[in-house]
Parts: C-alpha cells; sequence; structure tokens
C-alpha cells in the first residue's frame, strides 16, 4: 500500500553549479567595452599606475550558464 502525499525533491549534489559563469577580461578588454561598468572602470584606474599587475576583473556582460 503507497502512501499519498508529495514527493521528495531530489536534492543536487554538492558539485553540481546551477548558477552563472562569469568571463574574467583583462583591463585592454575593458578599456573598449561599449557599456562600462563600475567594477571595469574600477580595475582601468588601478590598471593606469605604472608598474601595476592584474588578473582580470570578472565581467558581468560576459557571463553564461554553467
Amino acid at each position: 500500500m503507497a502512501t499519498k502525499g508529495k514527493a521528495k525533491k531530489k536534492q543536487p549534489s554538492g558539485n553540481a553549479n546551477n548558477g552563472y559563469q562569469l568571463k574574467i577580461v583583462t583591463s585592454d578588454v575593458c578599456a573598449v567595452c561599449k557599456t562600462p561598468c563600475a567594477r571595469g572602470l574600477r580595475y582601468l584606474e588601478r590598471m593606469r599606475v605604472p608598474g601595476a599587475s592584474g588578473n582580470g576583473v570578472p565581467c558581468i556582460l560576459t557571463r553564461y550558464k554553467a
């Protein structure tokens, strides 16, 4: 005899990524961007200092479903 009720929802595994991913862009990409964001502009200012080194910044305009 089966019990009536709501079915139990399956929990996603710990390594499943259901969100969005952002591409990391460098200052040269931010400099030519048609719609500059605040994060990109701050990064550009930091990279204009002589001797600055950076690894890039996540760009919200290049997000994709992972």
